[in-house]
């Protein structure tokens, strides 16, 4: 993975820098100290790391202008980081680069039970949003599997979905507006809470743009009423293509489950061993969930049901409690970090068609084995958004290049299934040399196109997205007062 090289004459006026983002920030909320700033180094995809040249911490948005105003003069690129939870490198910081964190804008704003919204900073984790409107009945539906650490900036800029997503929609679906800062530090308003306006969706060209466009401080999301009741069904298979199949045929009957969930034996025994949910010792692992009144459970759970035997499941388990339910999902959702416990492992998040599950799951069982390279596959099976995890040594020379080799070839196989090279991780750096698989030329020229309507200096997260040769005569320096 290449990055460019740090632009010499930006580091040489560090000490400038640094003074003028103390003019406008507190002494405490600009991190310029070499030790102090490798807590920036990385997000979650830590197999890169490059402490950043600054790291800044504004409070809210008239901050945030201030410090990319500051910025946009000085020709300084700026890397927005949420929680730092990205895994593909979406917050990598560069060493000329000054990371602008929201940690602390984590505020609740409004909220509008009536109109159903709340208005929030988007330093707010994902799962504070839902837990500032439980006690009244609502949630919020996105549910990132590090929802407890996650940033609505993150989910905003990858564009988040989650287990739920497949009733729920993702992010996009769930964003009605945002305050956005622009790199020269004007401050803009899009959408609301309110219909959408006519004309171009440009809160719909936010939200995904990983931080190429603005850094958005504040947001308007949708909250819902919490349904009435839901309940899982836990299905185990002893074939992989077999699991894809009832997936398939569980949407082809036109049934709309709220999740659908895929593991496979690696991780089923990982999560056993670290989260002691009681799976059965099988090949392939369901989690389907519904929602609704006790008699709409019944009734879509008895068609769900009717579709898994058809397809000779070795385990059929409805939950009969809210205990039972709890310790379903209380697997799934440990599934990272068991699987972190037991090796290093690269996360991919391709998407594809779900009908073609059953012949993606068997490529990538028989890549594993010419790579040489165990897969645990854990993903949300019902629109198809693969989470396969690449299992290998960091301290093995030339395992981390192996890795990426496979996953290059498996995010390929994605597209020529007819599918995408990303469903919510974003592009970031893992993917960004994988873009010209997906896009001509002339598709990336507009997407870039577009950027520079936004951030002529392309300043903002600069490295991202865009592979690096296309991007070049766009990223030269910037010139800055001398």
């Amino acid at each position: 993975m290449e990055m460019p090289k740090p632009d010499e004459k930006v580091l040489s006026r560090k000490a400038r820098v640094v003074a003028r983002l103390q003019e406008v920030l507190p002494h405490s909320a600009v991190i310029h100290d070499e030790r102090e700033t490798r807590a920036y180094e990385c997000d979650a995809l830590t197999a890169y790391k490059c402490p950043p040249m600054v790291a800044v911490l504004p409070q809210d948005t008239k901050e945030v202008a201030a410090v990319l105003r500051i910025c946009h003069e000085e020709g300084v690129p700026v890397v927005p980081r949420g929680s730092g939870t990205s895994l593909a490198g979406g917050a990598l910081p560069t060493a000329d680069c000054v990371i602008l964190g929201v940690a602390r804008m984590n505020g609740v704003i409004e909220t509008d039970y009536e109109n159903r919204l709340i208005r929030v900073q988007t330093g707010r984790t994902n799962l504070s949003v839902t837990g500032a409107v439980e006690e009244d009945g609502f949630f919020y539906a996105p549910d990132p599997s590090s929802q407890l650490a996650c940033a609505i900036a993150g989910n905003i800029a990858m564009n988040s979905g989650g287990a739920h997503c497949l009733k729920y929609g993702v992010t996009t679906n769930n964003l009605m507006g945002v305050t956005m800062v622009m790199m020269d530090g004007e401050v803009v308003e899009v959408g609301g809470g309110h219909l959408g306006a006519g004309g171009l969706d440009l809160l719909g060209l936010i939200c995904g743009s990983e931080g190429q466009l603005g850094v958005v401080t504040e947001a308007t999301l949708r909250i819902l009423p919490k349904p009435e009741g839901a309940r899982p069904v836990l299905m185990g298979f002893d074939d992989n293509e077999v699991a894809g199949a009832c997936v398939s045929d569980i949407i082809k009957a036109g049934v709309l489950p709220v999740a659908i969930e895929f593991m496979d034996r690696p991780c089923i025994e990982a999560t056993e061993a670290f989260a002691k949910a009681g799976y059965p010792m099988c090949e392939a692992l369901l989690i389907v969930e519904v929602e609704g009144s006790e008699a709409e459970i019944d009734h879509q759970l008895s068609l769900i049901m009717e579709i898994a035997r058809r397809h000779n499941p070795v385990e059929l388990r409805e939950s009969t409690s809210a205990e039972e339910s709890a310790a379903i999902w209380l697997g799934r959702k440990s599934a990272f970090g068991a699987m972190g416990q037991i090796n290093d492992y690269m996360c991919l998040d391709g998407t594809i068609p779900v009908s073609s599950l059953p012949m993606v799951l068997r490529r990538i069982g028989e890549m594993s084995e010419e790579f040489g390279l165990k897969v645990g596959n854990v993903f949300h099976a019902g629109d198809g958004n693969m989470h396969p995890l690449i299992l290998f040594d960091a301290n093995k020379p030339g395992d981390l290049e192996l890795c990426e080799a496979f996953g290059a070839e498996i995010l390929k196989l994605c597209v020529e299934a007819g599918g995408c090279l990303t469903g919510e991780h974003g592009v970031g750096i893992e993917k960004r040399d994988l873009m010209h698989v997906q896009y001509a030329p002339a598709d990336l020229e507009a997407q870039m196109a577009v950027k520079d309507v936004f951030d002529p200096g392309w300043l903002l997260n600069p490295a991202k997205v865009f592979p690096l040769d296309a991007s070049e005569g766009r990223r030269a320096p910037a010139l800055a007062a001398e």
